[in-house]
């Protein structure tokens, strides 16, 4: 390949000796973020693309012979900043990892590649009359790879958990190119230290996954949707808030504040702002889907202004697909921040109370959408094209949100990752004894600190 004049040395060594890379202008530019919003000042000296393991554990030793800091990098649809990369990194692309290496149906196991992306993955395994539990609304477009990256939720989190609940085993090249295998085949292991877990959610600083080994679960044989609307999101809070207390444990609670409605309604000519100034999506799965369902719609009566359950499977698709697309709507507003804190369930109406006085006080736009089972919500920041969502009054009111949820008891990130955005708030959070030992873990499993540098932890 042909080095691009700006890139010279160590860099330019591990890109010749790759073999397939680039380091044109367009491949760096394609690479250098992801959808969180946050803008690098330069762009990579290179992207190397892998297509096998062998591919990513020769980039590995070639980044560690020549001490270059390499960035993971999957789908790029994280929100974090985590896969963000400037010059004098160069760039390992897993997206053209992309194979799904067996499924088991009987095992209820499938053994992917980490550029497969998640509804490829379900739309295969569906024909098993099997699902893969980890919903991102990112679904279509994110990847296996980064969801493991994050420990990504998603919508069926409420029932199902998160990635970590559905990764049995990985196979990761560590920093000096070794392979380690994590986890196991089987649904029950103890043996030895769960390194599978503390893999999942490293953003790329430990290893390189490129395998993992899924469990699946059987499609639910029956599915009831309701979607409730609200007065305002307060409201919708409480009623969320209701669910839980009624100890129901519903696959899908999600919220919907009015402005987020009102950007859905402009992009997909929808009539949901209409109706009420916040929406609570719920989906119960399951042989007793209805049974339970009434029980919720109880729940949510005394908060509700009007209720309306799905007929069928088509008005149930078009009402999940509101809300997959309430942060693509708001794309086509601005520049987006989406924030990812997470609060005790019950205090979920405190919450959206206390970011809806963050905007006023700020002047800044925040939508407000939300697991509300877990208590993970995603307050979007929505600033002009031209303005930044990482300084000034928008950084102001991220800071302004982690500290609202550490006030009810909550975290700054539920599912989305610390990367770049969050660092300036960890030490609040984990306190110095837990960042002294996750440090120690980190230089002891890459002790020259090549693996996405200044991300996470």
């Amino acid at each position: 390949m042909d080095v691009a004049p700006e890139v010279l040395g160590a860099s330019a060594a591990v890109l010749d000796a790759a073999r397939s890379s680039s380091a044109d202008y367009a491949d760096r530019a394609a690479v250098n973020t992801d959808r969180s919003g946050f803008v690098p000042q330069s762009l990579p000296d290179g992207v190397v693309f892998a297509e096998s393991v062998a591919d990513v554990v020769q980039a590995v030793k070639l980044a560690a012979a020549h001490k270059v800091p390499l960035v993971p990098r999957g789908a790029g649809t994280g929100l974090a900043g985590a896969s963000s990369a400037s010059a004098g990194e160069v760039v390992l692309d897993l997206s053209r990892m992309n194979r799904i290496l067996s499924i088991d149906p009987v095992e209820q196991v499938a053994v992917v590649e980490p550029g497969v992306l998640n509804a490829h993955l379900n739309q295969a395994v569906a024909e098993h009359g099997l699902f893969y539990a980890p919903d991102p609304a990112s679904t279509a477009i994110c990847s296996i790879g980064g969801n493991i990256a994050t420990n990504a939720g998603g919508m069926r989190c409420a029932k199902y958990g998160v990635t970590r609940e559905s990764v049995l085993g990985l196979r990761v090249v560590l920093a000096d190119g070794r392979e380690l295998r994590t986890g196991r085949d089987t649904i029950k292991g103890v043996t030895g230290y769960d390194l599978n877990a503390l893999m999942i959610g490293s953003e790329g600083t430990l290893g390189v996954v490129v395998e993992a080994t899924l469990r699946l679960r059987p499609l639910p044989i029956a599915t009831a949707t309701v979607a409730a609307f609200f007065p305002d999101v307060a409201a919708a809070a409480s009623a969320a808030s209701a669910v839980i207390a009624a100890r129901l444990q519903p696959a899908v609670l999600e919220l919907v504040d009015g402005p987020t409605l009102a950007a859905i309604d402009a992009a997909l000519g929808t009539n949901y702002r209409s109706r009420g100034g916040a929406f609570l999506l719920a989906q119960t799965d399951g042989f007793g889907a209805h049974l339970e369902m009434d029980v919720l719609v109880n729940a949510v009566e005394p908060f509700a202004a009007e209720l309306e359950r799905a007929a069928d499977a088509a008005e149930a698709e078009a009402l999940l697909t509101a809300r997959r697309e309430a942060i693509p709507s708001l794309e086509k507003m601005g520049r987006v921040s989406i924030g990812d804190i997470g609060v005790p369930r019950g205090r979920l109406a405190e919450a959206v109370t206390g970011l809806a006085d963050i905007s006023r006080r700020t002047g800044v736009r925040i939508f407000t959408i939300a697991h509300a089972a877990d208590g993970n919500l995603h307050p979007i920041i929505v600033v002009d094209p031209h303005e930044s969502v990482t300084e000034g009054p928008a950084k102001a009111a991220l800071g302004e949100m982690f500290r609202l949820a550490q006030s009810l008891g909550g975290t700054l990130t539920g599912e989305h990752g610390v990367g770049l955005l969050k660092r300036d708030w960890l030490r609040d959070e984990l306190g110095d004894v837990s960042l002294e030992v996750q440090h120690a873990i980190r230089r002891a499993l890459d002790p020259q600190g090549i693996l996405n540098p200044g991300k996470a932890i």
